[in-house]
């Protein structure tokens, strides 16, 4: 019984990211891929930073990662994909 809850949840997130997400977490998403993207280039740097530096940059990658994964199942209230769980993808996946 928990494996079938689990499927649900999941196959619920995947029809969430495929509709249209409202315009705040549109610019939320730029902000977390941009972050995510300044981490990676303080963790990928070709020359030696202190310590400090690299966590911080490690940091930067989770939470931009977090942030735009987040950001991407927000959904508009009249846009409830939690009723219809019919096992199909949505066409924009």
């Amino acid at each position: 019984m928990e494996k079938k809850k689990f499927k649900d949840k999941l196959q619920s997130y995947f029809k969430r990211c495929g509709v249209d997400t409202p315009p705040f977490f549109k610019k939320l998403r730029i902000v977390g891929v941009a972050v995510a993207a300044a981490g990676a280039t303080l963790l990928a740097a070709p020359v030696a930073l202190p310590a400090a530096l690299v966590a911080v940059g490690g940091y930067l990658v989770v939470g931009g990662a977090v942030a735009t994964a987040m950001s991407q199942a927000a959904i508009a209230e009249s846009n409830d994909c939690d009723d219809d769980l019919d096992g199909t993808v949505p066409s924009g996946m």
